[in-house]
C-alpha cells in the first residue's frame, strides 16, 4: 500500500510532514506531523503524547519533592541537626508540600486523564487538542518558574497554604513568595483549561451508545475532578492575584494595619483546599475501581453507588473547609455547623470502600502489583480517613492543629491514597501505553518497600502529634517534656528511617522502568482481560485510536462482546477474544478520519507567561516584553489555518476513492 507523503502547509515552517493513508485499506487521513524527532513531541497536540509528557514530567517533580522531603527528614532525625538552617528549613517543607500537591500528584492524574479518558469514552481526541498542548506546556512552565526560585534569591518559607500576615514583605521579604503566587498561577491555567476541555470532551465525544452511566469509572472520577477544578481554580487565582497585588503594587488587601482581615486568606485558600484534597484523590479512587473488577474477575459491585458516591463526595467538599481553621476563633455555630459537615462527607466515601470490598470478595483474585497497590490504598486510605474524622470534633482537633499528628493524616490520606492509587494505575495501564509489561517481580519489591516505608514514615508522626510535637518546627528537643513522656528521639529516628525506605521502594520502580524499557516483555494485546474500551486498541494505540468507533451496548462492552453469561448458572462462557474483535474492528476501518495538526503556537503561548512573571518580580519592562509576546501568539494562533489545503496533498492512491483527500485534518 503506497502512502503519500508530502510537507504539510501548516508545519513547512517546523519541517512537519503529512502523511495520507489511502483508504483502499484504511482510509485515515493522518496527523501531519514528523514521525521521530524532537518536533513529534514539542508541537504535538495528540492526547495519547501529551499524557506521556504530563506524566514524565510530574515524575521528575515528584523525586524533585522526594528528595526536599528527605532532606526534612534528616533534619528531624535527631533533636537538634543542622542539616538545614531555619531559612532553609522553611523553604523545603513550603516547596516539598507545593510541589507534591501542585506539581505531582495533579498532573499525574492528569496524565491518566489526558492519556485514558478519550480511548475509555472511544474518542479520537480531546475536544481542544490545541488548547490541550497549551495546558501541558503551562503545567511544565510553571513549575520550572516556581523552582528557579531556588537560584534567584531563595524559595517561598510560609507554608504550601501561606498564610497572611506570614506572606507580606515584612515577614517574607524574598521574592519566594512572589514566585509561589505567580507560579501556581500559571499552573492554575493549566488546570482550568484541562478541564473545561475534559468536560466537552466527555459530555460531547462519548462513542455512540454509551451513556453515562456506561462510563467506566475512571471516566467519571475524572469529569467530577474536572467540575472541581472549574470552580475551585478560580477561587484560588483571586486569593493569589489579592496576594501578588499586595505585594507587588502596594495593594493592602490583608494587611491589619489598614484595616484589612488576614483571615480573608484563609477562607479563601480553604474553599479552594478542601476541594484539591479531593481533586487530588478521586483520579485514584478511579483507577482502583477500574483495577479490582479486573483482578476479581467480577464487575464492581454497586456501580451507580460508587459514581453517586463520587459525585457527592465532590459536592459534599465544599461544605468542609471551615474544619481547618476551628483554632483561628469561627464561633461555636460555624464550628459547630462545619463539624457536622465533615462526619457527613466520611459517608460517601465509606460507600466506596464498602463497595471496594464487596468487590473483592467472592472474587478470583489474582494479586498483581496492580491489584495489591489498590488493595493497599483501600486498607492506607481508611486509616487516614479516620484519623481526619477526629478533626470534625472541635476539641480534639484544636488539640491536633499544627502538630504531627495532622501531619500523619494528610499523607495517609494523600500518599497511601491518591499515589498508591496512581502506582496502581502505573502498573495496569504501562503495557496499554508502553505495549511492554513491567516486571512483576521488582514490583511486588516496589509494593512492599513502599508499603513498608509509607507506614513507618507517617506512622510515628501520630504519636509525636498527640504527645505535642508541632509540625514546621526545625528543632523539636526545645518542645520535649519534662517527664520523659514525649520521646521523640525514637520517633523521630523511626519517621526518619522509614523515608529512606519509601525512597528505596520508589527507586526500585524507576528501575523497573529502566529495565523494562531495555528488555521488558511485550504484551500482548490484552494482557489482563480487561474490561472498558481502551483495551479494544493496539497497545500502545493507533494515533487515531480505534480503526472504527466501537457502538458501545453495555457496562464493560469489552468485557461483554468477549463473555457470555449464562442466566441460571451466571457461568461465563468466551465467545470470541482480543485478536477477533481486533479483526472486526479493522474489517470496518472508517475511510476517513479527522486529526488536527501539530502546532507550535501552544508553547510559544505558553512560554509568554513565565516572561510576564519575571518581569513582575525584577523588571516592568521584561513584562511588557512579556505581554507582547502572549498577544503576538494569540494573534498567531488566530490566524493559524483551520484546515489544510487539499492541493498540496498527492492524488488517491491506485483504489482510492479519493475521499482520504476530501476530508481534510482540522486544527482542533
Amino acid at each position: 500500500m503506497a502512502i503519500a507523503e508530502r510537507p504539510s502547509p501548516v508545519l513547512a515552517r517546523s519541517g512537519g510532514t503529512a502523511l495520507v493513508t489511502p483508504s483502499s485499506s484504511l482510509g485515515v487521513f493522518r496527523r501531519p506531523v514528523s514521525s521521530t524527532g524532537w518536533r513529534s513531541w514539542v508541537f504535538t497536540v495528540d492526547h495519547k503524547k501529551l499524557g506521556i509528557m504530563y506524566g514524565v514530567a510530574a515524575f521528575v517533580f515528584f523525586i524533585v519533592g522526594g528528595c526536599e522531603a528527605l532532606l526534612i527528614r534528616l533534619q528531624l532525625a535527631a533533636g537538634s541537626n543542622k542539616v538545614l538552617s531555619a531559612s532553609a528549613y522553611n523553604q523545603m517543607f513550603t516547596m516539598h508540600a507545593t510541589t507534591m500537591v501542585f506539581l505531582f500528584v495533579m498532573p499525574m492524574a492528569a496524565a491518566f486523564a489526558n492519556y485514558l479518558l478519550p480511548l475509555q469514552i472511544g474518542a479520537r481526541d480531546v475536544a481542544f487538542p490545541r488548547i490541550n498542548a497549551f495546558g501541558f506546556w503551562c503545567f511544565l512552565f510553571g513549575g520550572l518558574f516556581l523552582n528557579t526560585a531556588w537560584f534567584l534569591g531563595g524559595a517561598a518559607d510560609t507554608g504550601w497554604f501561606a498564610y497572611a500576615p506570614n506572606t507580606s514583605v515584612a515577614f517574607s521579604p524574598s521574592h519566594g513568595v512572589d514566585f509561589w503566587a505567580l507560579g501556581l498561577q500559571i499552573t492554575g491555567i493549566a488546570s482550568l483549561t484541562g478541564a473545561i476541555n475534559l468536560i466537552v470532551t466527555v459530555l460531547n465525544m462519548r462513542a455512540p451508545g454509551m451513556s453515562l452511566m456506561k462510563m467506566p469509572i475512571f471516566s467519571w472520577m475524572v469529569l467530577v475532578v474536572q467540575f472541581l477544578l472549574l470552580f475551585a481554580i478560580p477561587v484560588i487565582t483571586v486569593a493569589l492575584f489579592l496576594l501578588t497585588f499586595q505585594r507587588n503594587f502596594g495593594a493592602a488587601f490583608f494587611s491589619v494595619d489598614k484595616g484589612a482581615d488576614p483571615l480573608l486568606w484563609q477562607h479563601l485558600f480553604w474553599i479552594f483546599g478542601h476541594p484539591e484534597v479531593y481533586i487530588l484523590v478521586l483520579p485514584s479512587f478511579g483507577i482502583v475501581s477500574e483495577v479490582l473488577p479486573v483482578f476479581s474477575r467480577k464487575p464492581l459491585f454497586g456501580y451507580k453507588f460508587v459514581v453517586f458516591s463520587g459525585a457527592a463526595i465532590g459536592f459534599l467538599g465544599w461544605g468542609v473547609w471551615a474544619h481547618h481553621m476551628f483554632a483561628s476563633g469561627l464561633g461555636p455555630v460555624s464550628v459547630a455547623v462545619f463539624s457536622v459537615a465533615t462526619m457527613a462527607i466520611a459517608l460517601p466515601t465509606g460507600v466506596k470502600i464498602v463497595n471496594w470490598t464487596m468487590t473483592l470478595w467472592g472474587g478470583k483474585l489474582r494479586f498483581t502489583t496492580s491489584m495489591m497497590f489498590a488493595i493497599g490504598l483501600i486498607i492506607e486510605f481508611t486509616i487516614g480517613g479516620l484519623s481526619g474524622v477526629t478533626h470534625s470534633v472541635s476539641p480534639s482537633d484544636t488539640q491536633q492543629t499544627d502538630t504531627y499528628y495532622v501531619v500523619a493524616h494528610f499523607h495517609y490520606v494523600l500518599f497511601g491514597g491518591a499515589v498508591f492509587g496512581l502506582f496502581a494505575g502505573f502498573y495496569y495501564w504501562w503495557p496499554k501505553v508502553f505495549g511492554k509489561m513491567l516486571s512483576e517481580r521488582i514490583g511486588k519489591w516496589n509494593f512492599w518497600l513502599m508499603v513498608i516505608g509509607m507506614n513507618l514514615t507517617f506512622g510515628p508522626m501520630h504519636i509525636l502529634g498527640l504527645q505535642g510535637q508541632p509540625r514546621r518546627m526545625q528543632i523539636w528537643t526545645e518542645f520535649r517534656a519534662g517527664d520523659g513522656f514525649f520521646n521523640g528521639a525514637f520517633w523521630n529516628l523511626v519517621s526518619t528511617i522509614g523515608a529512606f525506605i519509601l525512597a528505596l521502594g520508589i527507586f526500585t520502580f524507576i528501575v523497573n522502568v529502566f529495565l523494562t524499557y531495555k528488555k521488558g516483555e511485550v504484551t500482548p494485546g490484552d494482557p489482563w482481560d480487561a474490561r472498558s474500551l481502551e483495551w479494544m486498541t493496539d497497545s500502545p494505540p493507533k494515533e487515531h485510536n480505534f480503526d472504527s468507533i466501537p457502538t458501545v451496548h453495555a457496562l464493560d462492552e469489552f468485557f461483554h462482546r468477549k463473555y457470555v453469561e449464562d442466566e441460571e448458572t451466571g457461568e461465563l462462557t468466551q465467545v470470541t477474544n482480543y485478536a477477533e474483535i481486533m479483526a472486526e474492528m479493522e474489517a470496518k476501518a472508517d475511510k476517513n478520519i479527522h486529526l488536527p495538526s501539530p502546532s507550535y503556537w501552544p508553547i510559544v503561548l505558553a512560554i509568554a507567561l513565565p516572561i510576564v512573571a519575571y518581569g513582575v518580580i525584577f523588571n516592568r519592562l521584561l513584562a511588557v516584553f512579556g505581554a507582547a509576546v502572549l498577544l503576538f501568539a494569540i494573534f498567531g494562533w488566530s490566524l493559524e489555518p483551520s484546515v489544510a489545503d487539499a492541493s498540496d496533498y498527492d492524488p488517491p492512491a491506485d483504489g482510492d476513492n479519493g475521499e482520504s483527500t476530501k476530508e481534510l485534518a482540522t486544527l482542533g
